[in-house]
């Protein structure tokens, strides 16, 4: 009895860790394709890696607003998206335009392609996107790594999802 429910086991496992792409998709929509692979080519970013954080961040909700204020599709500050606007030449921001799909993605990308500059390290860069910059540069200074259980959960949710968008998505978001 109790091998049989091994065996039982051991394929369930098996079929949820490979399951096929219709099933990934159905688990892990993609909205948005064009502003997507847009945003990602203007700045240089992988487009799977900008869908699995929108992914985490909002799950493609344009609407979604977290406790803590951040908003739209990835999940922005107002007061980080104002800078964002400002840094790139607009001067007439207001706060509803990051629930317009096509803006947030694009202060979002532009905020994760910093973030990427500045940090050199894909995991670094998305710590300090869920955590700030602060926390991260202060853990940077103590020689220790993610602080934040959340944050680590974070960082390798994105890095699962992003192969996930990989895999499922290549053509949607423009990969080879």
């Amino acid at each position: 009895m109790l091998a049989g429910v091994a065996v039982l086991g051991g394929i369930a496992y098996a079929v949820w860790h490979s399951q096929p792409h219709f099933v990934q998709r159905i688990r892990y929509p993609l909205r948005y394709e064009a502003i997507v692979r847009g945003h990602a080519r203007n700045y240089d970013l992988d487009p799977s890696l900008l869908a699995a954080v929108i992914y985490t961040e909002s799950r493609f909700d344009a609407n979604a607003r977290s406790d803590a204020g951040a908003i739209g599709l990835m999940q922005l500050l107002p007061d980080t998206a104002r800078g964002i606007a400002v840094r790139t030449g607009g001067d007439g921001f207001v706060v509803s335009d990051l629930y317009v799909p096509e803006l947030n993605v694009r202060y979002g990308a532009w905020y994760l392609r910093n973030l990427l500059n500045r940090y050199k390290d894909e995991r670094t860069a998305l710590a300090a996107y869920h955590a700030g910059q602060g926390n991260v540069d202060r853990w940077r200074r103590e020689g220790v790594g993610i602080q934040f259980p959340e944050t680590r959960s974070y960082v390798s949710k994105v890095e699962r999802v992003k192969k996930i968008y990989a895999g499922s998505y290549a053509t949607e978001l423009g990969l080879p």
